[in-house]
């Protein structure tokens, strides 16, 4: 057997794109490997990330397009009054990877504040500050302007931990007004996705986030 003109061997992961042949023979790999899907939304505030809520809020489920025979698994979560990139997809094995803290994905935000971030406070939420479930800090955080009360800043961190970036920002004293997820691990959030709308991955953009992610 061969992959692409090199012998095969154990364990070795192929996509439908691949050159597999066996006994000299080429095999069609279209029916043979089937990739996961993988689902982009644009959260907008006032949906919550769950099926069941006792409080009859709105669901981002309710918005995806349906499946038959599968379901839609989201990859990590954002709070009711935040919005922009949540990622779906139809592998529980890649939501994992894509969740699982070992793996140190980047998660990147788009933050409002009331009032400037002084020095001091960069300097804390870039070294490590204290919360209920422990230590946080952010990998980069850089001022993105604004006018009047409200300053923008761009932050990123490795977790997430509930309200984790609201969190942060209130240990040192200042409030969040708005909060958009703008990347999330190699995907970013498209400017030509609107806020509840989706866009499912081509085959092909998939293949690009499996490698991306050495699976």
């Amino acid at each position: 057997m061969q992959v692409n003109g090199a012998p095969a061997h154990l364990g070795q992961r192929v996509v439908p794109t691949d050159k597999v042949k066996v006994g000299g023979r080429l095999v069609n790999l279209r029916f043979a490997v089937r990739l996961p899907r993988v689902l982009l939304y644009h959260k907008p505030e006032g949906e919550i990330v769950s099926r069941d809520d006792p409080q009859g809020r709105p669901s981002v489920f309710n918005a995806l397009p349906r499946l038959r025979g599968g379901r839609w698994i989201a990859v990590g979560r954002l709070d009711f009054n935040s919005c922009g990139l949540l990622l779906f997809t139809t592998d529980g094995a890649l939501a994992n990877r894509l969740m699982h803290p070992r793996y140190r994905l980047e998660r990147e935000y788009a933050v409002r504040v009331l009032g400037e971030v002084d020095a001091a406070a960069q300097k804390k939420l870039t070294e490590g500050v204290e919360l209920e479930d422990g230590p946080a800090k952010f990998l980069r955080l850089q001022d993105a302007g604004g006018e009047g009360a409200n300053r923008w800043y761009r932050v990123a961190l490795e977790e997430g931990r509930n309200r984790e970036v609201r969190r942060m920002f209130a240990a040192v004293g200042v409030t969040v007004s708005r909060l958009m997820r703008v990347r999330y691990g190699p995907v970013a959030l498209p400017s030509s996705l609107k806020r509840g709308q989706c866009r499912e991955l081509e085959p092909a953009e998939v293949q690009t986030l499996l490698r991306s992610l050495g699976v």
